[in-house]
């Protein structure tokens, strides 16, 4: 009981916090002035992640596994994968708005953890035999976070898409002119912004998604006798790891087409991370019907 007040404590400020950190990055993008404001948002990030991070120990503590065995638990995971990657402009010491696309994301996924339709999977619960197994830390955790790095790198390519057909309004003025060509400087800055830390992202998150996936083959053999069974959970998980790897194949070209078309193919994989994480696991079919909205495999 007193676990579960605790994580009921934790889940809420740490939601509240997140949401004050949206609106400040809202508030210091209208208003560049707010230097201190945008900063006090950083160090809101840094007390989500703590309350984060107490909580899932808390819950490994209380159930003695992983606590990465359900959708809740595996979305208090990913929040938290978020968190972590929220703050590395922060530590990198570039004071940058890339974080305003990270903190929605960290907003919604534990927002949805909170909803009420999960609110009976807040209680941990003994694991079904299948997930008993020590494979489980290293296939699920690698594949959360690997969908956390995934998706928040897809995110920043997403942006890219929107602010390079974003239409530049030519004005015969002189004056304006030189203003267009200094807007237009800095919207290339931006791209180029979001191009390093994305594919950055993107190359941990395939790792992570790789590792997990060849986990998953060798615990699938123990489990059932055979490494692949192309259920629909292992279909997808296939596909996404597709997408990004044509990601990085388009990614050779160097130009400026190569750069669209490479964010083109991560904003699909966008889509993609999210069918093969949450949309499969309302089928409820396959050798992965354990994870249908109780209890989530990867």
């Amino acid at each position: 009981m007193i676990f579960f007040t605790l994580e009921h404590i934790l889940t809420h400020i740490s939601f509240s916090v997140v949401s004050i950190v949206i609106i400040i990055h809202f508030i210091s993008l209208l208003v560049n002035e707010f230097v201190r404001l945008y900063d006090s948002s950083e160090k809101g990030m840094l007390t989500a992640f703590f309350c984060l991070t107490v909580l899932l120990i808390s819950r490994w503590s209380c159930s003695g596994h992983l606590p990465i065995s359900d959708l809740y638990e595996s979305l208090i995971f990913l929040s938290w994968g978020f968190s972590i990657i929220y703050m590395v402009p922060y530590f990198k010491k570039h004071k940058n708005y890339l974080s305003t696309i990270i903190a929605p994301s960290t907003f919604f996924t534990q927002g949805f953890a909170t909803w009420s339709l999960l609110t009976d999977m807040h209680q941990s619960e003994i694991l079904v035999p299948a997930l008993q197994s020590q494979w489980l830390i290293m296939h699920v955790s690698m594949m959360v976070s690997g969908y956390a790095a995934l998706l928040c790198g897809s995110l920043f390519s997403v942006a890219l898409i929107v602010i390079a057909f974003r239409k530049v309004i030519r004005i015969l003025n002189k004056s304006k002119d030189l203003l267009n060509d200094s807007l237009n400087y800095y919207r290339f800055q931006l791209i180029q912004q979001l191009d390093h830390w994305g594919s950055r992202i993107l190359s941990i998150g395939f790792i992570f998604l790789t590792i997990g996936i060849l986990s998953g083959a060798v615990w699938a053999n123990e489990a059932w006798g055979s490494y692949w069974n192309w259920d629909p959970k292992e279909t997808w998980a296939f596909i996404t790891w597709t997408i990004f790897a044509i990601y990085f194949h388009t990614r050779t070209n160097k130009n400026w087409e190569g750069l669209i078309n490479s964010a083109i193919v991560a904003s699909i994989g966008f889509l993609i991370i999210w069918i093969c994480y949450f949309g499969v696991n309302l089928l409820g079919i396959g050798l992965h019907s354990y994870g249908s909205f109780t209890l989530i495999s990867n």
